[in-house]
């Protein structure tokens, strides 16, 4: 017989919020926990500016996973209430989140994206099996009905060749996408399917410029079926989000604007559809672009790197080529000026865009200045260049300032070598440069590759790489004041 507090947490937990996660707390947490296989458990605090902005996805991710009958259970504590259950599992931040496995006595830390699809797919990934068995008709029709591409296998038997490349290919991709297999005869007769894969666009996408689904007719090997799923699944001009935008290979042209399936799929579709047609015309014609939109306020940063702005409701474009140089449509979005930019980058008639500032001069410090506009003039296979890029607010890059201007000065009667900084906030680091924190310094021989700094940061350290480094040595530096063996401290 329950008890009347076993009642009220039963009735808490199936009835708090309305929303397909859980809201537990010191009274319900450890009991409940074991009731799930695998949970995903969001610490917060209602205060908490980061914890607000994920409420949204988390509820979404939520949503999604009780939809699609997955064993993964989201939950939210308030730490600002149930003090006893956080201090236990050690949270001092907010948001924390942890993964549980049907017990309260451990768990791991969730280290994946925080998007709405990107929670999705990594605790789908970890709930495994990789792909769902799906036992009559209904459960096809449920499982290709979602809102994701969904991969199914429609198999004559348990035991074949098949079944195991399959596995294998839902193994390596079920992070990206969700796969589902079927051995039941009424679905193989009414899908019309039999040992084939086939790729479903979710139903927000379907559109008269691509297929409902796609059938994979080649020998089931696991590298082909990977190329194609990798290469098909989001037909013309996929939805591009900060969870999948690299699946969109280059060259790339992409419309920002307001897409939102949620709430708004046939005001998302209506420009969508006009990006597709697009594509269309120019596929039969045999040129290889790839195209996606993406909503304009996720890729606020992006839209920045373009210096662009959208003055109405209307997208706006930019685009990268096969390198990876990027270029921006300046016309205002039409059919016909979305073909004339396409086809234009694909014919090489483009400036390619670069943000930078504008080329000091004069340019005459020991340290250059270099800015996206004339790295290329300063860094030259003709010279020894060793190049730091850095960030304005950076702790470590003002520290390190004078020592480089330092080491500069000593230097500088050295006519083969280029000692140069790069605000990388404010201008495009060129490739084969990565930047990913600051201060990150280079050092390209003369006519050589640039390979990573990795060694002190003082001037004799710097001094010590570049004499052992320059492939055109250092003539012209004089060292002064080198003390004696003898010399005493």
């Amino acid at each position: 017989m329950l008890t009347y507090s076993t009642l009220l947490i039963a009735l808490s937990v199936a009835f708090s919020n309305g929303e397909s996660y859980l809201e537990l707390g010191d009274d319900d947490f450890e009991t409940e926990i074991e009731n799930h296989a695998l949970s995903l458990v969001k610490f917060y605090a209602p205060w908490c500016g980061h914890c607000k902005r994920m409420a949204q996805p988390f509820a979404e991710a939520a949503a999604l996973l009780a939809a699609d009958d997955s064993p993964v259970q989201l939950i939210k504590v308030d730490c600002t209430i149930h003090t006893k259950v956080c201090g236990k599992h050690g949270v001092s931040g907010y948001p924390s989140l942890k993964i549980f496995r049907g017990s309260s006595d451990s768990s791991e830390d969730y280290n994946g994206p925080r998007e709405k699809d990107g929670i999705v797919k990594t605790m789908r990934s970890k709930a495994g099996p990789t792909a769902k068995d799906l036992k009559t008709v209904a459960d096809v029709d449920k499982f290709i009905g979602g809102k994701e591409h969904a991969i199914v296998c429609f198999l004559s038997s348990d035991e074949n060749q098949v079944k195991k490349e399959f596995t294998k290919i839902a193994d390596s991709l079920s992070e990206d996408f969700k796969f589902g297999y079927t051995y039941d005869p009424a679905a193989l007769e009414k899908f019309g399917f039999s040992d084939q894969l086939v790729v479903y666009q979710p139903k927000r996408l379907h559109s008269k410029f691509d297929p409902k689904f796609l059938k994979y007719d080649g020998v089931i090997k696991t590298a082909s079926v990977k190329r194609f799923i990798n290469d098909n699944i989001h037909g013309l001009a996929g939805h591009r989000t900060s969870d999948n935008l690299a699946q969109f290979k280059n060259p790339l042209v992409v419309a920002y604007y307001k897409v939102d399936y949620e709430k708004d799929v046939k005001g998302t579709n209506y420009w969508r559809n006009r990006v597709m047609k697009v594509a269309e015309k120019l596929k039969n014609e045999g040129k290889t672009l790839n195209f996606a939109v993406s909503n304009i306020m996720d890729f606020g940063n992006e839209l920045e790197e373009y210096n662009l702005k959208s003055a109405d409701d209307k997208p706006v474009v930019a685009g990268k080529d096969a390198i990876g140089q990027k270029f921006v449509m300046s016309d205002e979005f039409s059919m016909d000026n979305l073909e004339k930019f396409c086809n234009d980058l694909l014919d090489g008639k483009l400036e390619p865009y670069l943000k930078s500032e504008a080329v000091p001069e004069p340019n005459d410090e020991p340290v250059k200045v270099a800015v996206a506009k004339n790295f290329n003039d300063l860094v030259t296979d003709d010279k020894d260049a060793l190049i730091e890029f850095y960030a304005p607010w950076c702790g470590h890059c003002k520290t390190l300032a004078p020592k480089y201007d330092e080491l500069a000065e000593k230097l500088e009667k050295v006519e083969t070598l280029v000692i140069a900084k790069m605000d990388a906030t404010a201008n495009d680091v060129p490739k084969p440069y990565e930047v990913r924190g600051f201060p990150t310094l280079y050092f390209k021989p003369a006519g050589g590759q640039p390979k990573k700094y990795e060694g002190g940061r003082e001037v004799k350290d710097f001094i010590s790489y570049l004499e052992r480094e320059a492939k055109l040595g250092l003539k012209g530096y004089e060292k002064k004041g080198k003390k004696s063996k003898n010399t005493e401290l």
